[in-house]
């Protein structure tokens, strides 16, 4: 273990950078005083925590930034967690993808946007919620409520009539003015009080004007209220918990077992119990540290900030903590630790939850554990392979290659992971060079940052594996790295040419003649199968992408008039490159900044690249 002299260390607040004889960053933490924080490291006992010494094992050495106030040290540690992202800090993978529902009240005519990512500009966002599939769905019975805009303004306003959602009552058409600013404000309204879960208010003022309208013998208006309220009333969910004082809060719940911790956090909006979501984390050090990580990296990464976070464990820095958070978010944010009451009540359910979902995933990782053992008896691996990477090479006729890499984790997608390459020293149809690119950047950095999967798998048959072979022994990584080819199945046919078979997938490692076969329906070949075809559809999408933008550019290029600003106001304007392609000659004339005859000449252009590529 290192040995230091803690009085070389400063008093001041700053952030310490702990690395090994490589000068890999192990470990990046905060301190108020940097002198005290480093002492309980290296005196017997001061610490406590069962990871630090195979931590202080590894530490060679210590790096120190002073800073003025703590509240800069959380930041500066922030953001060097991110850049570093070191093996003892927590990570928060997460294989979940969740949405909000953003809509900016600011605009005459709001609209309702999905969105991954929550900005602090100004707009009122909704959410969390695990599924974009069912948002969406949920967005479709709002807009039959409660008719908002569907698209842009100024695209809908190019139309000679309101769009097909006005037609079917989905859309009051606002574009075209079939609708004032204030009636629109109206369903504005109640869109708003439905997504905070205010569906009282909403059903009481609904009921109020059914009323009215019904004494006006205005009966058609009147109905339209009628099925709004029934609509509401049918697809707004009842499932309240405890008034917790108002407003929305996150409860977070923790479950420890060893060097495990299940963290999941409880999505309670306006006493509705919105949803859940959680992490499965390896943390040995002090679990105060562990929340004070985990609410950085979280509310961090763009999602929504509540008025309060409620927390099982009390925080020593939860007022520093709480500022941070109300500057990222604009509006005050609270983070306590409820002892009694229904805020107690509601952070040990949070509790009961992260219980159940670490049993859960251990059931699920037992059965995980189970495939990935089978597939190192199976394909002759020196160890279980927890980290497998899939390569592919996707073009068309030698023109924008590019490659791909999909990637399991303990038997799991793991999609942050993908990498995309494009191809860079190779011309032509040559899978087998473009191979060759893909797997040295790969295996290189793989070496640089110390980070090599127990098993590759490549998209093809031996061929392929032979070009695999040679580079993992190029590197020296035989011993480390598993490999094998995953060939399509053939298609075949008895002797009359009538009865038409498939075979099963077949898989090919070096030094076998025959391929292994597994049998039909096995966990291994679904596993395999799945990574080949994310890693084909990785490829594929990013080989369309760079098409498209390579055919808007060299049609647009050639026009005179036409550069780099003008393009980047025709993709503004009209959303995509799909749609500047899709648009008539009309559209790109309404555009403001662009005359009639370049509107034309750009129109011929993209319409002839259209042609030939058809």
């Amino acid at each position: 273990m290192m040995k230091i002299d803690p009085s070389k260390y400063p008093t001041s607040s700053g952030v310490y950078v702990m690395k090994d004889a490589t000068g890999l960053i192990l470990y990046i933490g905060k301190a108020k005083n940097l002198r005290v924080r480093l002492r309980s490291y290296f005196v017997p006992g001061g610490d406590g925590r069962a990871q630090i010494p195979l931590l202080m094992a590894k530490v060679v050495a210590i790096e120190v930034i002073l800073t003025d106030t703590e509240k800069e040290a959380l930041l500066l540690e922030n953001n060097l967690i991110k850049q570093h992202r070191p093996r003892y800090n927590i990570d928060l993978r997460d294989d979940k993808t969740y949405v909000s529902v953003r809509i900016d009240l600011r605009e005459d005519f709001p609209a309702l946007q999905v969105v991954r990512l929550v900005r602090n500009d100004g707009a009122l966002y909704f959410g969390p919620y695990a599924s974009a599939g069912a948002i969406r769905q949920t967005l479709k019975e709002i807009f039959r409520i409660f008719p908002l805009r569907h698209s842009r303004i100024e695209r809908c306003r190019l139309r000679g009539r309101p769009c097909l959602f006005h037609q079917i009552g989905q859309c009051s058409a606002p574009c075209h003015g079939k609708i004032s600013v204030a009636d629109y404000a109206q369903l504005v309204q109640g869109v708003v009080a439905l997504l905070s879960g205010r569906d009282p208010e909403i059903l009481h003022l609904l009921r109020q004007r059914m009323t009215a309208a019904a004494a006006a013998m205005n009966f058609e208006e009147a109905a339209r209220l009628r099925d709004q309220i029934r609509a509401i009333e049918r697809s707004v969910e009842h499932q309240s918990v405890a008034d917790l004082g108002g407003g929305d809060q996150d409860i977070l719940g923790l479950q420890r077992d060893g060097g495990e911790v299940e963290v999941l956090l409880l999505f309670v909006r306006q006493g509705k119990l919105l949803g859940k979501r959680s992490w499965s984390v390896e943390w040995r050090l002090d679990i105060d540290e562990l929340i004070s990580d985990f609410l950085r990296q979280y509310y961090g990464n763009g999602v929504i900030i509540p008025d309060q976070i409620l927390l099982p464990e009390v925080l020593a820095d939860a007022e520093l903590l709480g500022d941070w958070l109300t500057e990222l978010r604009g509006k005050k944010v609270q983070i306590t630790t409820p002892q009694r009451g229904d805020k107690r009540r509601m952070v040990l359910m949070a509790c009961r939850n992260a219980e159940d979902e670490k049993r859960q995933r251990g059931s699920k990782k037992e059965a995980r554990d189970k495939v990935l053992d089978e597939i190192r008896h199976r394909f002759y691996l020196s160890e279980l392979p927890r980290r497998i990477e899939c390569f592919d090479i996707s073009n068309i006729q030698g023109a924008y290659s590019v490659g791909s890499m999909a990637v399991l984790i303990d038997g799991e997608a793991a999609p942050k992971e993908y990498r995309r390459y494009k191809i860079k020293t190779v011309e032509g149809a040559d899978d087998y060079a473009s191979l060759t690119e893909v797997l040295r950047r790969r295996l290189s950095r793989g070496i640089e940052d110390d980070e090599l999967p127990q098993m590759i798998l490549i998209d093809g048959g031996k061929g392929q594996l032979a070009v695999l072979a040679q580079v993992v022994e190029e590197y020296d990584l035989n011993e480390r790295i598993g490999i094998a080819g995953i060939a399509k199945s053939r298609i075949i046919a008895n002797v009359r040419g009538k009865v038409v078979e498939k075979s099963e997938e077949r898989f090919f490692v070096p030094g076998r003649k025959n391929p292994i076969s597994l049998r039909s329906g096995s966990p291994v070949l679904y596993m395999f199968e799945r990574l080949r075809d994310e890693t084909h559809r990785f490829a594929i999408t990013y080989h369309r992408k760079l098409r498209s933008k390579a055919t808007l550019r060299s049609g647009l290029e050639d026009i005179p008039g036409i550069g780099p600003a003008r393009r980047k106001a025709l993709l503004k304007y009209f959303g995509s490159l799909k749609s500047v392609r899709a648009a008539s000659l009309d559209e790109l004339v309404q555009m403001p900044g662009l005359s009639e005859p370049l509107a034309q000449k750009i129109y011929q252009t993209l319409n002839s690249i259209k042609e030939t590529s058809e």
